[in-house]
C-alpha cells in the first residue's frame, strides 16, 4: 500500500490579520515554535510517510512562495488550484493528481492511502500522532470507509464542529479505537457545547481525514456526483508533462473547478456518506484558529500575558501584544485587561479578546473601504 498524506495550505488565515497577510498567511508564520506551522505540519507526518509522499495543496497566489519555503519536497508535489473552491473540490484536485501521479508507478487507486491533514494545528507528543494516524490508515486500508480523528472535548468550545458516537471512548485505554459516527454538527452554542461535554459521546471535528484513493473516489461519485464524477477529468488533466507545466494543467482543470461548488468536504461527504469512522486522539491538539489561541500554545507571562517584540507595559493582564514591526516603533500600554494587540509596519490591530473571532469582519471592512493594500 503506498501511503500519501495531503496538506491543504491555501487559506489566508485573516483572523490573524494583520501578521497574516495575503501573500504570508498564518501557514507560512511561525506561530506555535520557530518553525512555521506549515513545516511543523510536514515534520510531523515524516516518520510515517515520506517527504516524496507528501502533497501541499494551496492556492496559485502562494504556490511560488510555498515552493521557496519548501524547498525539501519535490516542487511538483505543491499542487496550486485553479481557482478558490473550498475543501471538497479542494481535495478531489487531490485524488485527480495523486492517480495520475502514481498511476505513473504502477499503483492503482486501490493500492494508495491518503492523510489529510492541515497546516493549522498544534499537535504533540509526536509518537502518539503518528500512532493514532497509523491506527487510521491501518482501518482505511482494510475497510472501504472514510476516517477522522475525534478530540475529546476539555472545555465548552463553541468554535469547533462536533461528531457524535453511540457512546464514549474509554479514558482508560491508550490504545486508538475505531467507532461508526452518528453524525457530525455544526459549531453549537454554549449551552449545546455544555451539554455535549457532560454526555461525552461528542468529539471535536479536527479535520483531518483517511481514506483509500478508490474509496473516496466512489464515495464522492455516490454522494456528491458533481464533484465526483468530473475526479477522472482532473486526473486526465494532470499528465507526467502538466504536473510542471503548471499554466497547461491549469487551462484543463480550471473548467472543471468553475463547474464545481463552493462546498466544504463536510458537508459533501463526510454528514451524508453511510461509511464514515472516528478514532479519538491520544494526542495533544490545538487549532490555531484565532489570537486568543496563542495563550494554549505559548506560555504566558505570570499575569497571563503574551508579549513580543518592542513594548512597554504596565499593569496589564490576560493580553495578548506584539510588535512585529521592523521600524523603530514601541507599544505603551497600561491599565489592560483582555486585549488583543498587534501591530505591523502599516497596520495595529486593537480589539477585546473575546471578540477575535470578529476580525475577519475588520478585515472585510478595510477589503471595502481601502481595497487590498493592506491585506
Amino acid at each position: 500500500m503506498k501511503r500519501t498524506a495531503v496538506i491543504m495550505a491555501g487559506g489566508s488565515g485573516e483572523r490573524f490579520w494583520p501578521l497574516s497577510r495575503a501573500k504570508k498567511p498564518k501557514q507560512l508564520l511561525s506561530l506555535a515554535s520557530e518553525k512555521t506551522m506549515l513545516e511543523d505540519s510536514i515534520e510531523r507526518i515524516t516518520p510515517l510517510i515520506s517527504k516524496d509522499d507528501i502533497f501541499i495543496i494551496t492556492s496559485q497566489l502562494l504556490l511560488e512562495p510555498i515552493r521557496k519555503a519548501l524547498t525539501e519536497l519535490p516542487p511538483e508535489n505543491i499542487v496550486a488550484e485553479p481557482l478558490k473552491r473550498n475543501t471538497a473540490p479542494c481535495l478531489a484536485l487531490s485524488a485527480g493528481f495523486i492517480a495520475e501521479r502514481y498511476k505513473d508507478e504502477g499503483s492503482s487507486e486501490s493500492e494508495i492511502s491518503i492523510a489529510v491533514l492541515t497546516a493549522d494545528q498544534n499537535i504533540y507528543p509526536n509518537d502518539e500522532f503518528i500512532r493514532t494516524i497509523e491506527s487510521a490508515l491501518n482501518y482505511v486500508e482494510s475497510n472501504p470507509a472514510l476516517a477522522t480523528i475525534g478530540i475529546q472535548p476539555d472545555r465548552p468550545e463553541t468554535g469547533y464542529g462536533y461528531i457524535e458516537v453511540n457512546e464514549p471512548f474509554s479514558k482508560i485505554s491508550k490504545n486508538p479505537d475505531i467507532k461508526p459516527v452518528v453524525r457530525f454538527l455544526e459549531k453549537p452554542s454554549i449551552e449545546k457545547a455544555n451539554e455535549f461535554l457532560k454526555k461525552g459521546n461528542y468529539l471535536w471535528n479536527s479535520g483531518m481525514f483517511f481514506w483509500r484513493l478508490d474509496t473516496f473516489i466512489n464515495t464522492m461519485i455516490k454522494f456528491t456526483p458533481e464533484i465526483g464524477r468530473k475526479i477522472e477529468d482532473i486526473r486526465k488533466g494532470y499528465s507526467k508533462k502538466t504536473r510542471i507545466a503548471l499554466p497547461e494543467a491549469l487551462d484543463r482543470i480550471t473548467p472543471i473547478f468553475e463547474s464545481y461548488p463552493n462546498i466544504s468536504i463536510d458537508y459533501a461527504l463526510m454528514e451524508n456518506a453511510d461509511n464514515v469512522v472516528v478514532t479519538k486522539a491520544t494526542f495533544i491538539w490545538d487549532d490555531i484558529g484565532s489570537w486568543d489561541s496563542l495563550d494554549r500554545v505559548k506560555k504566558p507571562d505570570s499575569d497571563g500575558n503574551i508579549i513580543q517584540g518592542n513594548t512597554a507595559i504596565i499593569d496589564t493582564k490576560n493580553s495578548v501584544i506584539i510588535n512585529a514591526s521592523i521600524k523603530d516603533k514601541i507599544i505603551a500600554g497600561f491599565g489592560l485587561d483582555g486585549f488583543v494587540i498587534v501591530a505591523t509596519d502599516d497596520a495595529i490591530l486593537i480589539c477585546p479578546k473575546d471578540k477575535v473571532q470578529d476580525v475577519k469582519k475588520c478585515v472585510e471592512k478595510i477589503r471595502t473601504e481601502k481595497g487590498d493594500k493592506y491585506l
